[in-house]
């Protein structure tokens, strides 16, 4: 691992666990065992550190997501269940990929920088927005029209977002799971075929 990799793994460890404005640049300094004039080498300040931290996180979730759903093409409830078994993992610490958890990088961070026009934030807005495009994606990929497919993910998304925050609040390591018994019951009625004769 090369020193920016370093210096970015190592606040992005600190600052999921810590938050991003309790945790100083000499503290970074000190877990990851790089000098300061390395790290003005590679960032100009804490802000764009933050903003590599971001984005580290935001790619290392969408390949770990899209990985997960990949095994249950063809099949729209498996693409379902595949979505809560993998927060069902991570909610209880088993995927090493993306460490310990803490809740949700991304809604943490967005409480730290509460400004919607925020670069910060920004990038944590497009990220849910990406989760979104990646369950729906997979989603069409079962046949559904991509309206359907879009609509049900926007559905998906609001139980996950849910779930991680109920994991992480109140401690609740079922959570994942709870949401996996609902959106199998509120999607059931969407995925039955239409016996009426309508086209």
């Amino acid at each position: 691992m090369d020193k920016r990799q370093q210096l970015i793994v190592t606040a992005f460890e600190l600052f999921y666990r810590h938050g991003i404005h309790a945790v100083g640049i000499n503290q970074i300094l000190q877990h990851s065992g790089v000098a300061k004039k390395t790290l003005y080498h590679h960032f100009p300040g804490k802000e764009a550190l933050v903003e590599a931290v971001v984005a580290h996180r935001d790619r290392n979730y969408l390949e770990w997501l899209d990985t997960r759903l990949a095994r249950a093409e063809g099949d729209v409830p498996a693409v379902i269940e595949a979505l809560f078994d993998a927060l069902d993992d991570w909610f209880n610490d088993r995927v090493e990929l993306l460490t310990a958890f803490h809740g949700c990088f991304f809604i943490n961070t967005c409480g730290e920088y509460g400004d919607p026009e925020h670069q910060v934030h920004r990038r944590c807005a497009r990220h849910k927005a990406a989760v979104l495009t990646c369950i729906a994606g997979h989603l069409a990929r079962c046949g559904l029209e991509p309206e359907k497919a879009r609509a049900l993910a926007d559905t998906l998304g609001l139980l996950k977002e849910g779930a991680i925050v109920q994991a992480h609040v109140t401690g609740d390591k079922q959570a994942a799971l709870k949401g996996k018994t609902l959106a199998t019951t509120l999607t059931a009625p969407c995925l039955e075929p239409d016996r009426s004769g309508n086209s």
